[in-house]
């Protein structure tokens, strides 16, 4: 092969790492030939309602696999936080890069931190795993849906419609704006999505000589984390449409995973946690999701 075609959505951030990822193929296979393919997807171009409303993240992956399945691209490029827990049965994703930061950033002009803001700020987020931790942490503040790509979303806070917002730091940090972190919210006291900062390529299962390409480019260790975290928000059947948070990290040989389910309209919170043998990160995933629903949180998912 020595034209390599990446689908990608037409986001900033979404280009940055489809980009980042046609350097590396690059790197790794000299003389190959890597081209975009942008595509506008219905996840971003419904912006008046959250995702949950509108079907799920699965709507930033649909038009990509449809375009992989015509032909027109041989692999995708996601954001592996927005990759449904089960792909379809056609699709693969053979690579998973390096993680990066995985921590969610406090964003705000006037406050320094969430403990800053004053009584009833308004904090934008449209993820109500976002919104259940604020509400735990402070229930005072009002939390205001927010949807749009980065830049969007910082033009909204510039023009004050919001005292605060929540976003990745690893997105911020890819697109050169890390200096609008004013605060990373850190485990143990508050817990990312389930493989946020993570960037994952999804070809056709049956396409062997680009899961060959791609195969270069994938993380054992960051795989063994991603894989429990999802695992995790699989047993618990997560989706946007739930409040679940996970953070895998690696002790010795083993893998610590911390899970969070929690209650967007009481701010209630369910943690469990367990270490196992990163050569199953599956059965650590499982082990956090039974604790979790045996602590209470088949309540909050239901």
């Amino acid at each position: 092969m020595s034209i390599l075609r990446i689908a990608t959505r037409k986001s900033p951030l979404a280009l940055w790492q489809s980009e980042h990822v046609a350097d590396r193929l690059r790197q790794a296979h000299p003389g190959l030939q890597v081209e975009l393919v942008p595509m506008s997807t219905r996840g971003d171009e419904i912006l008046d309602r959250s995702l949950a409303a509108i079907g799920g993240k699965g709507l930033f992956l649909k038009e990509l696999e449809v375009a992989m399945l015509r032909g027109d691209a041989d692999c995708a490029v996601h954001s592996l936080k927005d990759v449904p827990m089960e792909l379809e049965p056609p699709f693969a994703l053979p690579a998973i890069l390096t993680r990066a930061d995985s921590a969610d950033a406090f964003v705000s002009n006037h406050y320094p931190s969430l403990e800053s803001l004053p009584q009833g700020a308004c904090v934008g987020t449209s993820s109500l795993r976002r919104q259940a931790q604020l509400r735990a942490l402070r229930p005072d503040l009002q939390s205001r849906d927010l949807r749009g790509n980065v830049n969007t979303r910082l033009a909204k806070l510039d023009a004050g419609e919001y005292d605060a917002i929540i976003l990745a730091c690893a997105g911020l940090e890819r697109l050169e704006l890390g200096a609008r972190i004013r605060d990373r919210l850190r485990a143990p006291q508050w817990l990312p999505a389930p493989a946020q900062a993570a960037v994952a390529i999804e070809c056709r299962a049956e396409d062997t000589a680009t899961i060959n390409l791609l195969k270069a480019l994938d993380d054992a260790s960051t795989r063994s984390c991603v894989e429990a975290e999802r695992a995790m928000n699989r047993a618990l059947d997560g989706s946007c449409h739930v409040p679940v948070a996970g953070l895998a990290q690696w002790r010795g040989e083993d893998l610590w995973l911390q899970g969070l389910v929690g209650g967007v309209a009481d701010g209630r919170v369910v943690r469990a946690q367990a270490q196992g043998p990163a050569s199953n990160p599956e059965a650590v995933g499982r082990e956090v999701a039974r604790l979790l629903l045996e602590g209470g949180a088949g309540e909050l998912l239901r």
